[in-house]
């Protein structure tokens, strides 16, 4: 008999993760079972979608398996997850039970971390600064702007070496660039295998000529670029995020780009969108993108791919390609 695997993802968001292709492919070896209403699956729908479940394909929309969800699923075994963080959908219960999960995660992973060295190109080359001087009838050389630098041989500090600042890693030395990493669960030894220099987050800040931040949202994280670390900045350097934004002090982070001494691009802030008549907006030497680092367009049919994958190999006895252990989510996004 062929597992069943139900995808309580709703019809819009199946879409953007499940193109049509995947969904047949996933029927010559497991009976699907999808929502039939349009909206966001829960309460009684999410019970009886669930309950004769063997796996289950979670995303953006999906209900938590809590341990009430899980007691009307007995049989469920796999949680594959086809988004990023899988903390929101996942409880005590389902660890107990022994249920494997993997998550899509790297795959965002690894449009995050192109995205952010595409901006370290960008912003060392001035780009955002200059264009709208170019549309106006200047050029590149006006008096009182910053001038165009290269990424090759410049510093780049990273803070976090989890999935993304792993990508990161792997990219950086194609362009040429030092690197340091500030992360409190890699050592020296580690970080020189990586790449990078090990160095404390106050160091990274002073030493820098581009940071960028891929530490998760933790309470330890909150703010931690800081008005300290911000002064200590190297006259020109670059502040790059593409985590989350309560991992800066926006207020202390506005202050310092009002000196016109460094300059931002925050794919991320806090909260999002920001608010009208947020001090982000309209902010010198500031960059702002609506979170699209991650995977978008097409790229997010690959994460539904990915999960898709993950549930074929569970119930074929293959390993999983992403798993997440219950220890692993201290140190997750």
């Amino acid at each position: 008999m062929k597992p069943i695997v139900a995808i309580p993802i709703s019809e819009g968001t199946r879409a953007q993760v499940l193109d049509p292709a995947t969904i047949d492919s996933m029927r010559g070896w497991a009976d699907v079972v999808l929502p039939k209403g349009p909206g966001d699956v829960k309460g009684a729908e999410a019970e009886a979608l669930l309950a004769g479940a063997d796996g289950v394909m979670t995303g953006w929309g999906s209900p938590a398996l809590t341990a009430e969800l899980l007691a009307k699923a007995p049989r469920i075994r796999i949680l594959a997850h086809s988004a990023g963080t899988v903390k929101p959908f996942v409880s005590d219960a389902l660890w107990a039970r022994g249920i494997t999960v993997t998550t899509a995660s790297p795959v965002i992973a690894v449009a995050v971390a192109q995205f952010a060295v595409a901006m370290m190109i960008m912003g060392r080359k001035n780009v955002f600064e200059l264009s709208p001087q170019v549309a106006a009838g200047g050029w590149w050389g006006l008096k009182g702007h910053r001038g165009p630098d290269e990424l090759r041989g410049s510093t780049v500090g990273l803070v976090g070496a989890g999935s993304v600042g792993r990508e990161v890693l792997k990219l950086l030395p194609v362009f040429g660039a030092r690197v340091l990493l500030s992360d409190p669960f890699v050592d020296a030894a580690a970080a020189k295998a990586l790449g990078a220099e090990k160095v404390e987050l106050d160091e990274l800040f002073s030493r820098a000529d581009v940071v960028s931040l891929h530490a998760p949202p933790l309470p330890a994280t909150t703010h931690i670029v800081n008005a300290a670390r911000l002064a200590s900045m190297r006259d020109g350097a670059l502040l790059v995020n593409t985590a989350r934004g309560l991992l800066i002090d926006e207020a202390a982070l506005v202050a310092e780009l009002k000196r016109r001494r460094i300059w931002a691009i925050l794919d991320v802030t806090d909260p999002e969108p920001p608010q009208p008549g947020s001090i982000l907006l309209g902010c010198p030497n500031l960059t702002l993108t609506p979170h699209i680092a991650g995977s978008v367009g097409r790229g997010r049919l690959e994460l539904g791919a990915t999960a898709a994958e993950e549930l074929r190999r569970f119930f074929a006895g293959e390993p999983p390609l992403h798993p997440v252990r219950r220890e692993d989510l201290a140190k997750m996004a």
